[in-house]
């Protein structure tokens, strides 16, 4: 074996080694999910050459410089301030959904007018317009970390995979008796999942648009689903108040997560799928244990329905967002106890992300804003105010250096 080079990840840290091994290029992760400004690089890099026959003597000065510039990156904690860089004028019809591409260049957005619109973030132009579906384009992705591939979900009662490139329609994924409100690629195979309000979870190959499999078992509207990270399981949350685990090659249900006493908004796995987190109407948020398909905690202090939730990149942050104006964060990894409150909308809060670094907390609501939150100490940051209608959707680029918020006034803000 014989090192090539280094690669970094920055969120979620981590290191990758690219060697050669018997004439083959292969590359292994390390996940660097501890590393803190607290770490002592030099002790980090020597127990990664005592774990990695690759690594010699000759390479640890190398390593030692590698590992501190992931350091500087990824445990910067001065927040930005960002200004108004572009106001996007989308569509004719309210906004539904926006999706950033893996290198945060363009995003996507879907609308009542039945369009999925791709924009280019630097210049705010409108590159394509995804035409073809005949009501509501509600859910709106990108095939990251390629971002060839666009894959649109419509109130039609379909699907559509679309080349991002040129906007040509690759494939309609039909089978579905009511409105698509979620569609997922598979992150390792050739296949696209969806989520209808008609009760099922359908798996379709990408390429062909053929159905697969069904996943049949909830008894109410499917409104979330994700993928884990080898695309063999998905978890969908429901109306009908629980979690399902599915196996995507048998499309057999694998567990069936029970607690909730109201619907579901959203559940969600943590980066290393060992976790998985669900939001109710119920006003609490649930952590569920995905190996012993158990609940950890249930997480209480909200006083209306939790609307959204999210991890931070490393998995061991949960945030909370809420009709009762404010958004939470929880510390998952032990105690499940929450770190830190942000007060200070007046509306509900539509939707929570965090920063790519977990440093900052970012939120929209129904006041028209977004705010940027601390996430030491619930203190907000800064407002991002100038919409003139609701803000039902924010996120960050990959590295942090762009924020778009999305509003019911039709248009998309960008942020650097």
């Amino acid at each position: 074996m014989k090192l090539r080079k280094f690669l970094l990840r920055y969120f979620p840290p981590g290191l990758a080694l690219e060697y050669t091994q018997g004439g083959d290029v292969k590359t292994k992760i390390i996940d660097l999910l501890d590393l803190s400004t607290e770490t002592d690089l030099r002790a980090l890099a020597e127990s990664i050459k005592a774990d990695e026959p690759v690594i010699t003597e000759s390479v640890m000065e190398q390593l030692v410089e590698i590992l501190q510039k992931l350091q500087a990156k990824v445990c910067y904690t001065n927040a930005k301030c960002y200004y108004k860089y572009k106001t996007l004028q989308t569509h004719l019809l309210p906004l539904t959904n926006i999706a950033f591409d893996k290198l945060g260049k363009r995003c996507l957005t879907g609308s009542y007018d039945r369009t999925c619109k791709v924009w280019d973030i630097d210049s705010g132009k409108e590159l394509l317009t995804l035409e073809g579906h005949k009501n509501v384009v509600y859910a709106v992705s990108f095939n990251n970390p390629t971002s060839d591939k666009i894959i649109t979900g419509s109130f039609d009662k379909t699907a559509r995979v679309w080349c991002s490139r040129t906007g040509h329609c690759l494939t309609t994924m039909w089978g579905h008796d009511a409105e698509v409100v979620a569609a997922k690629f598979s992150p390792t195979h050739s296949k696209v999942a969806t989520a209808s309000l008609d009760t099922t979870s359908k798996i379709f190959h990408l390429t062909t648009g053929d159905e697969e499999g069904t996943l049949k078992g909830h008894t109410a509207e499917v409104i979330a689903l994700h993928f884990n990270n080898d695309g063999n399981q998905i978890i969908t949350g429901s109306f009908d108040r629980t979690v399902s685990i599915w196996d995507t090659r048998t499309f057999a249900r694998i567990s069936v997560l029970i607690g909730h006493r109201l619907e579901l908004s959203n559940c969600v796995y943590n980066f290393d799928c060992s976790l998985i987190a669900s939001s109710s109407m119920d006003k609490t948020a649930k952590i569920w244990d995905t190996r012993m398909n158990s609940c950890l905690a249930t997480l209480r202090g909200h006083d209306d329905e939790v609307l959204d939730l999210t991890f931070d990149n490393n998995g061991k942050k949960l945030a909370t967002a809420s009709s009762d104006t404010t958004a939470r964060v929880w510390d998952v990894t032990d105690t499940c106890r929450q770190v830190a409150i942000a007060e200070g909308h007046r509306e509900e809060v539509s939707k929570v992300c965090f920063s790519p670094n977990g440093q900052h907390l970012l939120t929209s609501s129904l006041d028209r804003t977004s705010k940027l939150w601390s996430i030491k100490d619930g203190n907000c940051i800064q407002t991002l105010d100038g919409h003139k209608d609701d803000v039902f959707s924010c996120a960050f680029s990959y590295n942090g250096d762009t924020i778009i918020t999305a509003s019911k006034d039709n248009t998309c803000m960008i942020w650097r």
